[in-house]
């Protein structure tokens, strides 16, 4: 009887390869869980349970400043230049010859003080000479009057700016306002001069006159300012630069108006607050703000902020509300601010 001897099957060609490939899957993941070891450091990047580990959230760098109380004016920045502010001519009642003169320009005199001496004698006559007296008050701004002069009792011999010449009142400054801005116009608006002469100093002055028509051609109506000439310093032809002050207002809220945006018909702000989810980080607020004027980089907030506040002036273009933020420089608040 024959025996049959069964051999056990020999591996087929296809198991080879699903064993060769399996060997390097797990090798591959051993080496990119190695590279991952190396660089996070963290042996379990899955964490405990399989569960990834939480990402850390960004934290921005902010510069901030605190929104502060005080005074803001707005005002009309214009030029002109200072004239006298009423001049009279002084005449001579007679005709005749330049003897004297009594004055000289820059001189203050009183009304009916001594101006020049006229002599009216012709050839052959001899006349008293007659005096030629000042019509008003003030200051000798022009001097035509010269000894040895022939003269007219229509020929000025000397003009006079009239005023107040006493208090330094005689000078005012025209300037002339484009048709936009009349409506902010008033007597009695306070004024501040500058001078190119003066530099560093200002004149106080007000509006004292102002013009009942508007120039058809330029679309300007004019006004002018008296000054306060103290110690007589400011000169009649002087180029000057005044700031009308159109409107004061006290203990606002104010900002830099570089911390202001506006999307979408909102306007916002960023302040900084602590994180609830961690005391020991800082969080971006936004803060919904309704704003008044700005003039000069300061802007004044009507409502959304409290003095006091701490609000981001630079890097927050790019924030959310409830970022991280880092405050890298804390900027002094603004003082009192005027202008436009």
């Amino acid at each position: 009887m024959k025996r049959t001897v069964h051999r056990p099957a020999k591996p087929g060609i296809g198991f080879v390869y699903i064993a060769a490939a399996a060997v390097l899957f797990f090798s591959g993941c051993g080496q990119i869980n190695a590279i991952r070891e190396r660089i996070t450091g963290n042996k379990n990047p899955a964490g405990p349970g399989g569960v990834p580990a939480a990402q850390e959230r960004p934290v921005f760098a902010v510069n901030t400043t605190t929104a502060s109380q005080g005074q803001i004016r707005d005002y009309l920045a214009l030029s002109g230049d200072i004239v006298a502010g009423s001049t009279v001519d002084a005449y001579s009642d007679v005709a005749g010859k330049i003897t004297r003169v009594f004055v000289s320009i820059g001189n203050r005199i009183g009304r009916g003080d001594p101006i020049a001496e006229v002599d009216p004698s012709r050839p052959g006559m001899n006349y008293v000479p007659g005096i030629a007296r000042a019509p008003v008050s003030g200051t000798i701004v022009a001097l035509p009057a010269q000894v040895g002069m022939t003269v007219a009792q229509t020929v000025p011999l000397a003009r006079i700016a009239a005023g107040n010449t006493a208090s330094g009142n005689a000078l005012e400054i025209r300037l002339y306002v484009a048709e936009r801005f009349i409506s902010k116009m008033a007597l009695r608006l306070p004024c501040e001069i500058t001078l190119d002469a003066y530099p560093g100093e200002v004149f106080q002055g007000r509006i004292i006159e102002l013009s009942p028509v508007v120039d058809p051609s330029s679309r300007t109506m004019e006004v002018k300012i008296g000054v306060t000439n103290t110690a007589n310093r400011l000169k009649a032809g002087m180029f000057a630069k005044a700031r009308i002050i159109t409107e004061t207002k006290n203990n606002i809220v104010k900002i830099p108006a570089a911390a202001l945006l506006q999307r979408f018909g909102e306007n916002y702000v960023f302040t900084v607050g602590t994180d609830p989810e961690d005391p020991a980080f800082q969080i971006a607020r936004k803060q919904i703000v309704v704003p008044g004027i700005s003039i000069d980089g300061a802007l004044e907030i009507q409502q959304g902020l409290t003095p006091g506040d701490e609000v981001i002036v630079r890097g927050q273009t790019l924030l959310e509300d409830g970022v991280r933020v880092n405050v890298i420089d804390r900027a002094a608040p603004i003082a009192a601010v005027s202008g436009k």
